[in-house]
């Protein structure tokens, strides 16, 4: 898990921690040696700046306002140490399993009104769901004037279509043709 953690992120502009609600669950990923705890660190080491937490299998606590609000406060303890600011995250409680606030809002939660974060500008972004979350990252400055700058990930040999480089462009522009 972690290799290809360290490969997706090392490219991401924002982590979606997805924490799992269940009894034991939760606790065993916070825990001293859990991958909630861990994934978390690692992303904010590789320099990903913005956090969308989803807190998953919501269903299976019966949609408990209480189980959502101790998890948001654990983690935004523990987030904090690591570097990001609780105050610009959005904590979302979702069923993965019934898409409960996934796209829609849910039905199941009608305690839940919503998330709201500050943004990199000093405003507010508010929505109810994981895509109005996903929706509301900041835009990272890429200068598209400076010279062509993309590191590469990795390169395939595709049959039938050739050497493929994979890579993120971090300035300039790069266009077909």
């Amino acid at each position: 898990f972690i290799k290809n953690m360290i490969t997706g992120t090392s490219q991401a502009d924002c982590a979606i921690l997805i924490i799992a609600a269940g009894t034991g669950e939760f606790e065993a990923g916070i825990s001293k040696d859990g991958q909630t705890r861990e994934h978390a660190l690692l992303a904010y080491t590789l320099g990903v700046k913005q956090l969308i937490v989803a807190i998953n299998k919501m269903d299976t606590t019966k949609w408990s306002e209480d189980r959502f609000k101790e998890i948001v406060k654990e983690v935004s303890n523990f987030i904090k140490k690591v570097g990001f600011n609780p105050k610009t995250v959005a904590f979302v409680p979702i069923s993965g399993f019934n898409g409960d606030n996934m796209i829609e809002p849910s039905p199941n939660c009608p305690w839940y009104k919503g998330w709201d974060k500050e943004t990199k500008e000093g405003g507010k972004s508010s929505g109810k769901t994981l895509l109005e979350a996903i929706d509301s990252i900041d835009r990272p400055e890429r200068p598209s004037s400076k010279p062509l700058r993309l590191p590469l990930q990795d390169v395939y040999k595709i049959g039938g279509i050739g050497t493929v480089p994979v890579g993120r462009v971090e300035t300039g522009t790069i266009k077909p043709g």
